[in-house]
């Protein structure tokens, strides 16, 4: 009986999630161009297919204080409901995402991260453990951060984002923390 109970919860909050969304796409990346950038195309195909808009879609270095100010502009940006970011999550010095974004997060969405290891090990194996990814809310808006990958990108918008972006939204524009 709980257990329908929570399924119950679950699917009323989902009717009355945001449909649609403003969504800022930033890549990271030295060696790409925005022609270039398959990771940001995947993103913003699968956003509109959706029926989700892109309201950004940028690329930038990795550059700790670039991407702060980026974030900061599209925090202050009406037209942007929620930021992906891609690329910047690996091991390599000068990725910086996940300790950039990490320090300007309110609220932790830790399941994002542990939901995303375990579904790209299904895909990757062992290799997952190298994967990194988040999300949070920062200032009312949630952002996603993701690996470089373009399938990584696909795995985590089909199967974790996109099913509760909206959800995410409407317990943002509540106040609500059910």
């Amino acid at each position: 009986m709980a257990k329908q109970k929570f399924a119950d919860s679950v699917a009323e909050h989902k009717s009355r999630s945001k449909r649609s969304a403003g969504v800022a796409v930033i890549t990271l990346s030295t060696s790409r161009t925005l022609d270039t950038d398959k990771s940001g195309d995947v993103i913003q195909e699968i956003l509109e297919q959706n029926g989700h808009r892109v309201s950004v879609r940028n690329l930038i270095p990795d550059s700790r204080s670039v991407l702060r100010a980026t974030l900061r502009e599209l925090l202050r940006d009406k037209n942007v409901d929620a930021i992906v970011t891609t690329g910047g999550t690996g091991l390599a010095p000068s990725d910086i995402t996940i300790e950039t974004v990490q320090g300007m997060i309110e609220k932790e969405l830790p399941g994002f991260n542990a939901l995303f290891m375990l579904l790209s090990y299904q895909q990757v194996k062992s290799a997952a453990m190298l994967s990194r990814a988040l999300a949070g809310t920062v200032k009312g808006k949630v952002v996603f951060c993701l690996p470089g990958s373009p399938g990584a990108c696909q795995l985590a918008l089909e199967s974790l984002i996109l099913p509760e972006l909206g959800h995410i939204l409407m317990l943002l524009e509540s106040g609500t923390s059910k």
